[in-house]
């Protein structure tokens, strides 16, 4: 369970280390009330997650548990293999990667590219995440969740804090939900400000399924969102905090997830993965409808895909 506290914490010891990025105001007319895009995608390494990266390994390092030698390890050879490899890299520690042998080779180029060792073991993310855990016991090295750690869901909780201190008052946080490290920091940090709407593809309703079912539980994935939005099951902490916060969900379809990523480049000019476009969906389709005069922010939280694709 994390609470602002953590998020300020998070905040404190990661200042000067992200980027502070940009909120603008959509144009008028785009829905009843007002509405403003926080621009995570601008952050390092294209998402909001090496917040998360940067407070995990810092906070490791203050507990005398970072060993310089060793470093860090993480499974995932998407956005969090990337962000936790950059924060390692800044902090002149090793990153090992662990993904599996079936990862796009354009992926596994790109982990190599920013420093990180990268092993290749099984054919599915759970060999590979098991295996991680593993070296993690055999070396010191220090596991970097990719959402399911109170310092990786507090660090990306900065962007919730972050957006309070830019707009002054919000009445809603309009936020893309995978394996909910995101959408629990968020929720955190804006608890007892604004409320959080957390938006999943309709072929991948973890959070969804969780709060119907009153706990976690394994859902079927797939849809053109999966690379980023994949999680087959919520994480305990954004569980935890959604049931606290009064998280509510919306599901979004693949057709609403493309029209919005695609009226992102159209109207803005600004091009982010499909994940990311998930939250912008639920406004622009309607599957959340804000009241007239509400303020309404939704969370661009990543741009790691594709230009061609848009």
């Amino acid at each position: 369970m994390i609470t602002r506290v953590d998020v300020d914490e998070a905040a404190a010891r990661i200042a000067g280390r992200i980027r502070r990025t940009p909120v603008f105001e959509a144009d008028a007319g785009t829905v009843p009330g007002q509405l403003w895009f926080k621009c995570e995608f601008m952050q390092h390494t294209g998402t909001f997650k090496a917040r998360g990266a940067f407070n995990r390994v810092l906070a490791a390092r203050e507990r005398g548990e970072l060993k310089d030698d060793v470093g860090i390890v993480v499974a995932s050879g998407g956005n969090a293999g990337l962000a936790n490899a950059y924060a390692a890299a800044q902090l002149g520690v090793p990153a090992t990667v662990f993904v599996p042998e079936t990862a796009p080779a354009v992926k596994v180029k790109k982990l190599k590219a920013s420093g990180a060792t990268v092993v290749q073991r099984g054919t599915e993310y759970a060999e590979a995440f098991e295996a991680a855990l593993d070296y993690a016991e055999e070396t010191g090295a220090v596991y970097c969740h990719a959402y399911d750690q109170a310092e990786i869901a507090a660090g990306a909780g900065t962007v919730g804090s972050e957006l309070l201190e830019q707009l002054g008052a919000i009445d809603t946080v309009v936020v893309a939900v995978g394996g909910g490290g995101l959408m629990a920091g968020i929720a955190a940090a804006v608890e007892g400000h604004a409320k959080v709407v957390g938006v999943e593809p309709d072929n991948a309703p973890t959070l969804h399924s969780a709060l119907a079912a009153g706990a976690p539980v394994d859902v079927a994935v797939s849809g053109i969102a999966a690379d980023s939005l994949g999680a087959r099951q919520i994480g305990r902490i954004g569980f935890e905090v959604a049931v606290r916060t009064g998280v509510r969900t919306v599901l979004v379809s693949d057709d609403d997830i493309a029209a919005a990523r695609a009226l992102l480049w159209e109207q803005y000019r600004i091009v982010v993965e499909h994940g990311a476009a998930a939250a912008f969906a639920a406004v622009n389709s309607g599957a959340y409808v804000p009241a007239e005069g509400e303020r309404v922010a939704v969370i661009l939280c990543g741009a790691n895909t594709d230009p061609a694709t848009v």
